[in-house]
């Protein structure tokens, strides 16, 4: 990797300094599970936009920097792009993500972490959706660790369908699993199997140990539908998905 990585420092920095200055009240059990040194993939559940800097800035105390795949169009905007490019991040296009793939190989043989978010896009839902086979391809493909992550509480912050806030000290919660290793003979199918039960997991524990409940009606907006949130169930949101991405000429694909 070029001795490029002066952008990235700076930029979490920036975060780090922000987060501060909101007072966010960070929870972050597990990280002993990211690895100090060599290749792996960290796969994070995803359901907001601030879901890569979370997991990101929970990886300092390894001295780690995650090279994240996000999609194309964040890398079209005229100064994040920028920024995401200097950081080594990984632009994806949905409707061709063999470059991609090949790209994060590249990373990966550099002893680098690749950062994927298996649901590629938002669940509505917050709770997970299926998975795309790419985190576990990865895994396999190089034999390397796929560590699972889940964040909760980011998406009071900044999510889709216009949700944000700048409420001071709001708490988040990032969870790391214990890694895992692809078994001998084991499928890329197989593998993303054991990590959607993972992150599932992880997912349950962190809303149940969430310090924190909706203020009103209005509020139940962040919690599931199974947790007595007003958020869609699963079915509903993965039709509300599809079309908020058919709007703007995207593709699951």
């Amino acid at each position: 990797m070029p001795g490029s990585d002066l952008t990235y420092r700076v930029v979490v920095r920036i975060f780090g300094t922000l987060f501060r200055l909101m007072g966010y009240r960070f929870d972050v059990r597990g990280v002993e599970h990211l690895p100090t040194s060599g290749a792996g993939v960290v796969a994070g559940n995803h359901i907001g936009f601030l879901d890569f800097t979370f997991i990101g800035y929970a990886a300092r105390p390894r001295k780690r920097r995650i090279r994240f795949m996000a999609k194309r169009s964040v890398f079209e905007l005229p100064v994040v792009g920028r920024l995401m490019r200097a950081m080594h991040h990984i632009p994806v296009d949905r409707k061709s993500g063999a470059r991609a793939y090949r790209q994060a190989l590249r990373l990966l043989d550099d002893g680098q972490l690749v950062g994927v978010f298996p649901e590629a896009t938002i669940s509505r839902s917050w709770l997970l959706k299926p998975f795309k086979r790419g985190a576990a391809g990865l895994a396999v493909n190089r034999q390397v660790p796929l560590v699972p992550v889940v964040v909760w509480g980011g998406h009071r912050i900044y999510t889709v369908d216009g949700h944000r806030s700048l409420r001071r000290r709001m708490p988040v919660t990032i969870m790391v699993g214990s890694p895992l290793r692809p078994a001998e003979g084991e499928s890329v199918d197989e593998l993303s199997l054991r990590l959607h039960v993972a992150m599932d997991a992880l997912l349950a524990e962190a809303i149940d140990t969430y310090p924190a409940m909706p203020r009103n009606d209005e509020d139940r907006w962040w919690l599931p539908y199974d947790r007595g949130g007003s958020a869609p169930d699963p079915e509903t949101a993965a039709v509300l998905d599809r079309e908020a991405v058919a709007r703007i000429g995207d593709t699951f694909d």
